[in-house]
């Protein structure tokens, strides 16, 4: 067998009881396609490090701009989604614009996923 083959049982056998319990606390559909595409999202390099920027600090689109390297427009259209999927907040001072994350879970599960992945 392959290391990246999963293991499967000898024997086909459902443990009903099992099964019929986890089912009933399963969420409905809808809510799964939802949470799939809330972690679509961290599927984008760029949206992770503007969401890792502002771990730091409330930034304005130029400022995300010189700090990620990458164009205004590209973060202006990053920040669109992650505004969609409320992951960032933004208030306006005078002609400025800034954005920060929308709320402390953002950084909970930035913070979680990479402890996952230095371990």
């Amino acid at each position: 067998m392959k290391k990246s083959e999963a293991e499967c049982c000898d024997v086909v056998y459902v443990h009903d009881d099992i099964v019929e319990k986890v089912k009933k606390r399963m969420p409905e559909e809808n809510l799964l396609r939802e949470l799939a595409d809330f972690y679509k999202v961290f599927g984008d390099t760029t949206r992770i490090r503007i969401l890792c920027v502002l771990l730091e600090s409330e930034m304005c689109v130029c400022d995300l701009a010189e700090v990620t390297g990458a164009s205004q427009s590209a973060i202006s259209h990053q920040l669109r989604v992650l505004k969609q999927m409320k992951l960032v907040k933004n208030r306006r001072e005078g002609k400025t614009v800034f954005y920060s994350l929308a709320d402390g879970h953002i950084q909970s599960i930035i913070s979680q996923g990479m402890e996952h992945i230095t371990e």
